[in-house]
């Protein structure tokens, strides 16, 4: 790499391939809510997967290298936690965002579970608040871009600029 190249790199950090969409795989067997989920994740620039049940999760997972799961846990042929199982048999590195009908509780112990097998997860429940869900999504796209998130979660910018406004002051 020529000496401008490499000044250029250290300044502006790796480049990035804007052509690269980060890959999202959905595991929900209730129509309606894959259709809702992946709009939002298309919006959010992710590549959507889908799979309606544990088997073609797992066969999903170990296809292919997705950078963020969302996961249903009550699935019609068995329990999400399996499918997480399977993901760090697989080496999934990316992200899991468990949405689920189930109580907070088990959404929680999910959650604990996933973390301390070395998944990086958030939990959300059903119906999935949206707000939520997207600030998530642009966090993790930002993140996938090495770009700093200016969102926290729950939807209140911090990066200082809307932060510091207060209208009338």
């Amino acid at each position: 790499m020529p000496v401008g190249e490499q000044a250029a790199a250290a300044l502006c950090g790796p480049e990035i391939d804007v052509r690269h969409r980060p890959g999202l795989l959905v595991v929900d067997d209730d129509f309606f809510h894959q259709q809702l989920l992946q709009r939002a994740a298309r919006r959010a620039g992710f590549e959507v997967a889908v799979a309606s049940c544990c088997a073609e999760a797992v066969r999903q997972v170990q296809a292919a290298a997705f950078d963020c799961v969302i996961l249903d846990l009550n699935l019609e042929d068995g329990d999400g936690i399996d499918i997480c199982r399977e993901m760090v048999a697989a080496n999934y590195s990316g992200a899991l965002i468990i949405i689920s009908g189930t109580e907070g509780p088990r959404r929680s112990a999910a959650r604990a579970y996933a973390r301390s097998i070395g998944i990086r997860a958030q939990g959300l429940p059903k119906p999935v608040d949206l707000a939520s869900l997207r600030v998530y999504l642009a966090n993790l796209g930002k993140e996938l871009q090495g770009l700093p998130a200016i969102h926290v979660w729950g939807g209140t910018a911090t990066d200082g600029i809307v932060g510091g406004y207060r209208p009338g002051s």
